[in-house]
């Protein structure tokens, strides 16, 4: 089992095929980030007993989904 901590980063293939508009390599991009996402986009809930949750707020998560894909089609790699 991996840890949390320590995952493997995209290769540069994936990247430069993610850059390019392939779907797949964007979504591998996406999948690695995905733990960063999720903790950023944490909102605190009470519920009807004053207890504090923290859920995660799906329309933040989206926009940031949504940067994260316009960052990398934006992105130019110089050799």
């Amino acid at each position: 089992m991996k840890s949390k901590r320590h995952r493997e980063p995209p290769e540069f293939e994936t990247i430069q095929s993610a850059i390019e508009g392939d779907v797949e390599a964007i979504n591998q991009i996406i999948i690695y980030f995905q733990p960063f996402i999720q903790s950023e986009c944490k909102r605190e809930y009470r519920d009807e007993f004053e207890r504090v949750h923290y859920v995660t707020d799906e329309y933040m998560r989206r926009r940031l989904e949504t940067k994260l894909i316009t960052k990398i089609l934006d992105f130019r790699i110089q050799l």
